[in-house]
């Protein structure tokens, strides 16, 4: 695998709340590019033991689509579509990633852009501003939703570490 050094950095824990969850945030979006460095296509599209429907580009896929969700669509309120996910086909985002070059690369600068939107969107709030969840009516803070994201990261780079180790052969499956 790739240096991880090159890819992320470890959170400073300086005190400050909103750096701490933005470096705890970012060091996950580091260490999903870190799972995904140096492999192909084919492997980055490889899923897991049948009948999973999980592999690496459905997860950069669907975390596009989650950055989408939470940064823009609920905690902004900007009327966009989701990437990947459609309401008719809510797995589109897994089963729609090929081992096409230009899929994955249309897939990893999607979240790349995303994440960069997200970046933007959470400095303009502070982290006790709350907002309504459309769909729950419940009222979540910029806290709130930067703890959920880096969980979402935690449990995705979870399975990345099994498919990389399928992938690397070191699983015998």
């Amino acid at each position: 695998m790739t240096d991880a050094s090159s890819f992320r950095q470890e959170p400073e824990t300086t005190g400050d709340e909103r750096a701490t969850l933005t470096g705890f945030l970012d060091y996950h979006r580091g260490t999903l590019e870190w799972k995904c460095a140096g492999l192909t296509p084919e492997q980055l599209a490889r899923r897991a033991i049948p009948p999973s429907t999980l592999s690496l580009l459905g997860i950069v896929r669907h975390l596009a689509d989650v950055e989408r969700s939470w940064f823009r669509r609920r905690l902004a309120g900007e009327a966009v579509p989701p990437i990947f996910f459609t309401e008719t086909e809510p797995d589109l985002d897994f089963d729609g990633a090929v081992a096409d070059p230009d899929e994955v690369a249309t897939a990893f600068a999607a979240w790349r852009r995303e994440v960069a939107r997200a970046r933007e969107i959470t400095s303009a709030f502070e982290l006790d501003d709350t907002f309504v969840h459309p769909q729950t009516d419940e009222t979540l803070s910029v806290r709130w939703v930067l703890t959920h994201m880096i969980e979402e990261y935690a449990r995705h780079n979870g399975h990345a570490d099994l498919l990389r180790e399928a992938i690397d052969g070191q699983t015998g499956e």
